[in-house]
């Protein structure tokens, strides 16, 4: 599993709904709390947050945008 670092984007793979989340949405990290815990921040389409929240590396799915090497 490869690691989340600060301001990588994530997407959440659980539902939260006492944050208002749901699985699929998706997140910027913006602390990281060893050994396996993130601060991730979600934004509207406006770009003003509606959840600030902490969630551990199973709860998230790392997104990826660079091509991997075959």
């Amino acid at each position: 599993m490869s690691p989340v670092r600060l301001l990588d984007i994530v997407a959440l793979l659980v539902d939260k709904p006492a944050e208002g989340l749901a699985a699929g949405h998706v997140g910027t990290v913006v602390e990281v709390f060893p050994p396996d815990a993130f601060e991730v921040e979600f934004l509207d389409p406006a770009g003003h947050t509606f959840a600030l929240t902490e969630l551990k590396r199973d709860e998230v799915l790392l997104l990826k945008h660079e091509p991997v090497a075959a």
